[in-house]
């Protein structure tokens, strides 16, 4: 999605919306920067996966019990298996991402102390080659910065004019956001972004200054798939809330999109450089973010943890372990 997004921002695109959504799907995957994805088998080591990931794989794809096999077991221990997987060819193939590894040795972690207690300063874990955008820059000069995020599996920081940590622009926020989000982009600046992209939705004023500055640039195209969307939302909304508008556990929905999406904001999660390994990989998997912002005490941006730099470490030590 976050590739269709960009793909609509080009500047020969912003013209004629509906013309570029019906463009063929290998013009978008010659732009976009390569998502790497590794075959292993179910026999392969953890260090094996490790030094997979640590070159560039984003998702390690395994073949697992037959479909038929794992539903019987899925009946019977009465839960959902926790992790993805997808049928092909009559195999079921499991989906392990760098998340689901951190996770797991989190679930071993005393076999790693007591380094896990170290802070990540102490370790050199902190990346000082961070993508940030000032708050009152366009939005649309984050676009490059926004594929190498997607790509890198981090985020884009938004800052104020003393480098301080304003809020994020994230590839897996803008992946519950529909195509119209695009005419954000061009319209808004990096700020003003956060807060239409962020979970509770754009508020209508923020909607109408889209509207009023697709107008200005005379992008009326754009506009008319605004509309569009707008009006499709709108009918299934209404639908929706006529079912369930007495269901306090709904999920919320992006104002302008007719996509749902869990609790994730803009909102950035930041850690310090005196906080411990362990800490940080326990907020990243509670947050569901794959890095962690890390400022210092008057909230000055400094850097950014990654689950790569928390698998660089235990593999490190994983090396010695025999």
């Amino acid at each position: 999605m976050v590739d269709v997004i960009c793909f609509l921002c080009k500047e020969e695109n912003l013209a004629d919306p509906f013309k570029a959504l019906e463009a063929s799907i290998s013009q978008i995957l010659l732009e976009a920067p390569p998502l790497s994805v590794r075959h292993l088998e179910p026999n392969s080591s953890l260090l094996q996966a490790l030094d997979y990931i640590l070159d560039g794989t984003q998702n390690l794809v395994i073949p697992i019990e037959s479909y038929a096999t794992r539903n019987s077991r899925k009946k019977f221990l009465g839960k959902p298996a926790p992790f993805s997987s997808t049928l092909h060819n009559g195999r079921e193939y499991c989906w392990i991402t760098q998340e689901d590894v951190v996770r797991f040795i989190l679930n071993s972690i005393g076999v790693f102390s007591p380094i896990p207690t170290f802070t990540i300063e102490s370790l050199n874990m902190i990346d000082h080659d961070i993508m940030t955008v000032h708050y009152d820059e366009p939005a649309s000069s984050a676009l490059a910065l926004i594929s190498r995020s997607l790509v890198e599996q981090t985020s884009v920081a938004v800052i104020d004019e003393n480098n301080r940590l304003i809020g994020e622009i994230s590839p897996s926020t803008l992946a519950f956001c529909d195509e119209t989000v695009a005419a954000a982009i061009t319209t808004l600046s990096a700020g003003d972004l956060l807060a239409y992209i962020d979970c509770c939705g754009p508020s209508e004023e923020l909607v109408q200054l889209v509207r009023t500055r697709l107008e200005g640039k005379n992008l009326e195209a754009m506009l008319d798939l605004l509309e569009e969307y707008s009006l499709s939302s709108s009918s299934s909304s209404s639908a929706s809330s006529s079912c369930s508008s007495d269901d306090e556990s709904a999920p919320i929905k992006y104002g302008g999109s007719g996509r749902y999406s869990p609790a994730r904001r803009s909102e950035a999660i930041v850690c310090y450089p005196w906080s411990s390994l362990v800490a940080v990989m326990i907020q990243a998997l509670a947050h569901r973010v794959s890095c962690v912002w890390v400022a210092e005490a008057d909230h000055t941006l400094v850097g950014i943890v990654t689950f790569e730099g928390m698998l660089k470490v235990f593999r490190s030590i994983a090396g010695g372990i025999k």
